[in-house]
C-alpha cells in the first residue's frame, strides 16, 4: 500500500526530521514509514491526518477526497 504521507509532508514544505518532531519519533523511522519499510501505526496516522487535516482514509490510498471535512 502506498501511503501519500511523502506528498503531504513535500506540499507542506517540511522535513522528514520536522515530521517526526510532531510524532515524536526518530527521523530515521519516520523515514521508514515514508519508504514503506515500516508499517505506520494507526496513532501516527491519526495525527497525521489531523496535522495535515485530511482523513487517514485519504493518508493510505482509500479515497481520493483530500480535505473530507472542508466546510
Amino acid at each position: 500500500m502506498q501511503l501519500r504521507i511523502r506528498d503531504l509532508r513535500e506540499d507542506a514544505d517540511l522535513t522528514q526530521s520536522e515530521v517526526a518532531q510532531y510524532l515524536m519519533c526518530d527521523q530515521s523511522l519516520y523515514s521508514k514509514y515514508e519508504r514503506g519499510e515500516r508499517a505506520l501505526p494507526l496513532d501516527a496516522a491519526i495525527k497525521l491526518a489531523q496535522f495535515y487535516e485530511t482523513s487517514v482514509d485519504y493518508l493510505v490510498g482509500l479515497t481520493n477526497v483530500t480535505k473530507p471535512y472542508a466546510r
